[in-house]
């Protein structure tokens, strides 16, 4: 098989979504099984390319010298490609009953299936060039999404991302241009791409930048103080906010972030230097951060974004721990995470769907009414909490173990500032469930809309919940494939 196969995943959705904005459906049924048609033969053929694999690089196109439109597939494709892969499907599903009375189907379902294909591109893309432009890609794709409503939050919303966004990509930019001049090449090469004889004489520079790139690409990933577009762009659909809170646009984040850190400057050349010391330093801050304004948020949906917020930074953190162990962690916590908050903010959005209700304190008694939904957030919640037998303690635990390991000073206050979370955690999800569960209802009557949602959404709810269970349980082969790909042979 050739290596033009890799493209046809990324051009599927674009031009399937794009299909629905010049040549709209009407119908329903006939609009949601397209859509779902589109979403689901793609996500088979990520996986069948993730399972196989695919030996070498496909160039697109050649802009400029060695500017290249190329893509592979490595072990970090592999991990995020598989996210895509396996969460787009349910949230589909979810977006059909709760979109509903929303309007605008078309438009939305266009941009939410073209969104895959850019999301794949980010995933399969092969060096910094393609990695940058699917990257703003996305951030237009998506912020179509958030403004869908068009009401003055939505416009609000939509132009503090656009902006937050698109300064992000400006210092990603920037050190995009310093390892195009001190690089071999902007290939992704495990170990970094930094030409040792370049260098000479700008290695304090080059680590200036470095962290530039990190906070660039950081924006994305809500590190303070970057992070305020990500509570602001809850007012978007729920199918919307869980993409970007869960599987699409945050992990794009720390995503790219891997990539600079491991496969274009390179480890060797941050470690044990202060520009590690820095990056840890905003990832422990953001943690402690976030899960405090979580504590406090009574908005639902804008508790469970500071949650997120908090989450990433573990990843970051992970991640700027430099050592194989912290990576391995670090994209463990990716997985989990994913799997985790998408269906915590599915929930969330059940129950914005059938109320209306959307601040915490008018919760009391839901989950009497609203018995599956609130299980299975009870259940959600212990896993973000870290309880062993689930995918959170397993991804948290080898956070954990990858902080002692390295030793350093921050890594223990990074550790420290994990535990402190994990306490938050369990303050800011389960009083929450101690409201639906324990506290007397406030909604009078007997109102039908005040019950569990129907199989579109109680479906792929059940789904995330039985996977947190296995990926709790039976972690040890997915931890041996991350194992392999932080060793970088994968």
């Amino acid at each position: 098989m050739g290596t033009w196969i890799l493209i046809v995943p990324i051009l599927l959705p674009i031009i399937g979504g794009a299909m629905l904005y010049f040549f709209p459906i009407q119908n329903d049924k006939v609009r949601q099984l397209y859509v779902f048609g589109v979403t689901i033969v793609n996500s088979i053929i990520v996986w069948a390319l993730l399972i196989k694999g695919v030996d070498g690089q496909f160039t697109l196109v050649n802009m400029a010298q060695d500017l290249d439109i190329k893509f592979h597939i490595d072990g970090l494709s592999r991990v995020f490609g598989g996210i895509l892969a396996g969460l787009w499907p349910l949230a589909s599903l979810y977006a059909f009953e709760y979109m509903k009375h929303e309007g605008r189907h078309n438009l939305f379902f266009c941009f939410y299936t073209m969104t895959f294909g850019v999301c794949v591109g980010i995933a399969f893309a092969a060096n910094l060039m393609t990695l940058y432009m699917f990257y703003e890609l996305m951030t237009l794709s998506t912020l179509t999404l958030v403004i869908h409503k068009l009401d003055q939050p939505a416009i609000l919303a939509a132009r503090k991302y656009m902006v937050y966004s698109l300064a992000g990509a400006a210092f990603a930019f920037i050190g995009f241009m310093f390892v195009h001049r001190y690089g071999v090449s902007t290939d992704f090469v495990y170990g970094g791409v930094l030409n040792k004889t370049l260098i000479i004489g700008h290695e304090r520079l080059l680590r200036f930048v470095f962290l530039m790139m990190v906070i660039g690409f950081g924006v994305k990933a809500a590190i303070f103080p970057f992070h305020g577009w990500l509570p602001t762009a809850s007012v978007a659909p729920t199918p919307v906010t869980a993409l970007l809170h869960a599987v699409a646009v945050v992990k794009a984040g720390v995503f790219a972030i891997m990539r600079v850190t491991y496969y274009s400057y390179g480890v060797d050349f941050i470690y044990g230097t202060w520009a590690q010391n820095i990056m840890m330093g905003f990832a422990i801050v953001t943690i402690v951060f976030a899960s405090s304004k979580a504590v406090k948020e009574i908005h639902f949906k804008r508790r469970l974004a500071y949650s997120t917020i908090s989450n990433l930074s573990y990843i970051v953190f992970a991640a700027s721990l430099m050592t194989p162990l912290g990576l391995e962690a670090s994209l463990a916590h990716m997985v989990m995470h994913a799997v985790m908050k998408i269906m915590l903010f599915f929930c969330a959005g059940a129950v914005m769907h059938q109320t209306g209700v959307e601040y915490i304190y008018q919760l009391k008694g839901l989950g009497k009414k609203m018995p599956f939904i609130f299980s299975c957030f009870t259940l959600g919640s212990a896993a973000m909490m870290g309880v062993p037998g689930m995918g959170g303690f397993i991804s948290k635990w080898s956070i954990e173990k990858a902080a002692a390991n390295l030793g350093t000073p921050m890594a223990y206050v990074g550790f420290v500032a994990i535990l402190f979370s994990a306490f938050l955690t369990a303050v800011y999800l389960f009083s929450i469930v101690v409201k639906a569960f324990f506290r007397q209802e406030e909604i009078a009557g007997e109102d039908m809309r005040n019950k569990d949602p129907n199989l579109y959404m109680t479906g792929p709810i059940a789904l995330l919940t039985i996977a947190i269970f296995v990926l709790g349980m039976y972690s040890g082969p997915l931890m041996k494939l991350l194992e392999t790909i932080a060793y970088g042979k994968m």
